[in-house]
């Protein structure tokens, strides 16, 4: 017998008891819109990156997700400085060819599709190859109203470091 059958409805089924429990107030909560184009892209910051960035946001931390959202693109040979996230951070790669490394491992290539999961205060940097730009979404919790710490940048030498295999 396939238990995948009993397992969709078991699941189907808790799905469904939350909403059952709705409360007046969750009953008068509406999805809400951001349209494309109404919140401006921002040029990364030479104190934070190195080469050419840009950051696009996409949503804000808020009481419902405590978690920003931004679509960054580096260009080819751009990267972040050493940093780290005190909640941690997710990156779904969407376009190009990235690197990425934690702090004493070697780099990482990182292609479309790709999640990274950076935990919470690990020393890491990510951004594009030397020769393909990249872009990723970037979703990085919030603590106490901060959601990184950088550090020094990523050196020359640091960047063409040793590769994994």
């Amino acid at each position: 017998m396939n238990a995948r059958p009993i397992l969709a409805v078991i699941c189907l089924s808790t799905l469904q008891l939350p909403l059952a429990d709705a409360t007046e107030e969750a009953a008068q909560r509406k999805q809400e819109i951001t349209r494309v184009g109404t919140q401006p892209s921002m040029v990364g910051s030479r104190q934070f990156f190195t080469g050419a960035v840009r950051i696009d946001p996409i949503w804000p931390a808020d009481s419902g997700i405590n978690a920003s959202g931004s679509l960054v693109t580096f260009e080819p040979g751009a990267r972040s400085a050493w940093h780290t996230h005190p909640t941690g951070q997710r990156l779904v790669v969407t376009a190009g060819v990235g690197l990425t490394q934690q702090w004493g491992g070697a780099i990482k290539e990182i292609r479309p599709g790709d999640v990274v999961s950076c935990p919470p205060g690990i020393k890491h940097w990510h951004g594009a190859s030397a020769t393909t730009s990249m872009t990723h979404l970037a979703v990085t919790g919030m603590a106490e109203g901060e959601n990184v710490h950088w550090m020094e940048k990523v050196t020359d030498e640091q960047y063409s470091g040793p590769r994994a295999q």
